[in-house]
């Protein structure tokens, strides 16, 4: 019965999550809390080992699900920018923070430096739920996602340095070790990457529902492959998804879906469990702390790691401003927090809870926040074309792909004549669905926004297709006449 009022509530908290413009996180810690010691049901739970085990699993799922949303695009001209923020921006905000921890809370220096460490790390779920809700510009959602995707890799291994029972190795050599460790994760993911784009586009599965199945699989191996390799796992599931889901796999959205709902089950287990170890009454005389730590964060770390890590791509300073209050943190930092408790540091429990606090006070203060300072700043981007939603199912026997076309509302497709989208030769629009009701186009049939249509292509112009497809998507029927695609 417990576990059937959970899941209601836990679908409720989605609906309220959307609409409300709060990441996810805030609603399942509260269900976990209240499930929880001192909670509804007074469960008690307090093995910190296994919620670092199955939260290191939910990041590999919602690390592998923002990959795959992740447009190459749009986050191609942020790469360097991000790189950046994910190394040196990393470095500047633990020092920063660390040095607030130790001096103006009095938390002794590992402590500091493993809350700065901690805290450090953007979350990659609260990221992604907030920003592809708020109509940015896409080198600004570009430079934040990567920055989430990427600075996990670095702090995990910071984390554990400044947990380890061993002093922590001279700082050249850690830099090493970091450097080292992304190398390794880099290569791996790009590898299996390309190799699982390239085996299921070539290999027709008996099942169109095995595609969503073995593009996770391939994902989750990336992350093996690379913790074996003793590189940096986060990293190699991140690119390994994004170049997965830049590879125009058959049965796109039907993968898409099923990624988007393994992250959100991740999600939800991942807080909810969080929300479970927390004792909430342990809490108050961390509160102030915590405030303190993530005001030094938010006001001063954050905006310096921008301003530094910036600096040499000459980025407006009202894009800086927004990407310094877009630096959300979710639960990724309260899983970071438990590398101290299961190594027992001295002061692990408070460095959990100051962790805790600070997660969920700021985040109710920053989620919420970003759509008004968005619009404040004037960064809206509510004019730009919505991209085309299509999905290929190959015809083996045939040599050929039929691709299912969405035209979204405000797609530049409205109005464009089928004759006038002008597709290669081996490729043809055979059906259109509209209210409900299927016909046969002819060349002068106009197309509508809300239009299904189901396009014929065969193997060697499917790409073809498919590009001209959402380039006249973009740039309506003179897309490539006026330098928009090809």
């Amino acid at each position: 019965m417990i576990s059937s009022l959970v899941l209601l509530i836990a679908v409720a908290a989605v609906r309220i999550s959307s609409r409300s413009g709060l990441p996810s996180l805030l609603l399942y810690l509260g269900i976990g809390i209240a499930i929880g010691q001192d909670g509804i049901f007074n469960v008690t739970f307090n093995n910190a080992e296994l919620t670092q085990v199955i939260g290191y699993a939910a990041l590999v799922v919602i690390l592998a699900e923002g990959g795959l949303g992740t447009k190459w695009k749009e986050i191609k001209p942020a790469l360097p920018a991000a790189v950046v923020l994910s190394t040196v921006g990393v470095a500047v905000s633990v020092g920063i923070t660390a040095a607030g921890a130790h001096y103006l809370v009095g938390l002794e220096w590992r402590q500091a430096l493993i809350i700065g460490a901690v805290v450090s790390s953007t979350d990659a779920a609260a990221v992604f739920s907030v920003l592809r809700k708020v109509p940015l510009p896409s080198r600004i959602t570009g430079v934040l996602e990567a920055e989430s995707g990427f600075n996990d890799a670095p702090v995990v291994i910071l984390v554990v340095a400044f947990s380890s029972v061993d002093p922590v190795h001279a700082w050249y050599v850690l830099v090493g070790e970091i450097a080292l460790e992304l190398a390794i994760g880099a290569a791996i993911g790009l590898a299996v990457g390309f190799l699982g784009a390239w085996g299921l586009r070539h290999v027709a599965l008996p099942a169109s529902g095995l595609y969503p199945i073995a593009v996770m699989a391939i994902a989750v191996t990336a992350y093996a492959a690379g913790a074996i390799a003793h590189g940096s796992g986060f990293l190699a599931v991140y690119l390994a998804a994004m170049v997965l889901g830049n590879a125009k796999l058959p049965h796109w959205p039907a993968t898409r879906g099923f990624a988007d709902g393994l992250g959100w089950l991740a999600q939800i287990g991942m807080f909810v469990l969080l929300g479970l170890l927390v004792t909430p009454h342990k809490l108050l005389d961390d509160v102030w702390p915590a405030i303190l730590i993530g005001l030094i964060l938010t006001m001063v770390a954050r905006p310096l790691e921008i301003v530094v890590s910036l600096l040499p791509f000459k980025i407006p300073w009202r894009e800086q401003a927004l990407m310094s209050w877009a630096g959300l943190r979710g639960a990724v930092p309260i899983i970071l927090a438990t590398i101290p408790m299961v190594a027992e540091i001295e002061g692990n429990e408070r460095i959990f809870n100051i962790v805790f606090v600070l997660v969920v006070v700021y985040t109710l203060v920053q989620g919420p926040t970003l759509p008004w300072l968005a619009k404040a700043l004037k960064l809206g981007d509510s004019d730009g074309a919505a991209d085309l939603g299509i999905e290929s199912a190959p015809l083996e026997r045939l040599r050929g792909h039929l691709l299912s076309v969405a035209i979204p509302e405000k797609s530049k497709m409205h109005g464009v004549e089928v004759a006038e989208l002008r597709l290669p030769a081996g490729s043809a629009v055979t059906l259109v669905v509209r209210d409900e009701k299927s016909f046969v186009p002819l060349p002068t049939t106009v197309l509508r926004r809300g239009d299904e249509l189901l396009v014929v292509a065969t193997d060697p112009v499917r790409d073809a297709a498919e590009k001209r497809l959402r380039d006249v998507g973009q740039g309506g029927k003179l897309a490539g006449w006026l330098g928009t695609g090809a």
